[in-house]
């Protein structure tokens, strides 16, 4: 893991508020994601359930982007996953393949549904880690009736 910026406590603070706008769920978190390009502003956000129920938050943001994203920190309130069920490609593949080199997470994703392995391939990809566990409870506020 890497160590923070100044910057990564305000950016993660917003993805954690976004993840208050996710409708509820029993089958899945309620998560917010920011992209955030080199220049320091932002590019998109999203979150879970946006616009279809199967909707990740950082596939929500990501698909707002258009382009290469090398250089761009994604901000998401929970890991992003590594499996999943709804859809073929979990979130950190579609985050390798944006280009972006950077994600700052809060909170660890729990085995509630999947195994939380999405750290690890973000990691083997060389994308640089940052988390902020302090922030953990923010990101699990939302999804308290699940755990």
């Amino acid at each position: 893991m890497a160590d923070p910026r100044p910057e990564d406590r305000g950016w993660l603070e917003l993805a954690c508020g976004l993840a208050r706008l996710c409708p509820p769920s029993r089958t899945a978190f309620s998560v917010g994601a920011v992209v955030v390009g080199p220049d320091g502003r932002e590019i998109a956000r999203g979150f879970s359930r946006e616009k279809d129920p199967r909707d990740h938050a950082e596939e929500a943001a990501l698909a707002k982007t258009a382009g290469d994203l090398a250089g761009a920190t994604v901000y998401s309130s929970l890991e992003p996953c590594g499996q999943r069920a709804s859809r073929p490609r979990p979130c950190a593949d579609l985050i390798v393949a944006s280009g972006a080199r950077r994600v700052v997470f809060a909170w660890r994703e729990p085995t509630v549904f999947t195994e939380g392995r999405g750290a690890e391939i973000l990691a083997a990809a060389g994308v640089e880690l940052v988390e902020l566990p302090d922030l953990a409870s923010r990101a699990q506020a939302p999804n308290a009736h699940l755990l």
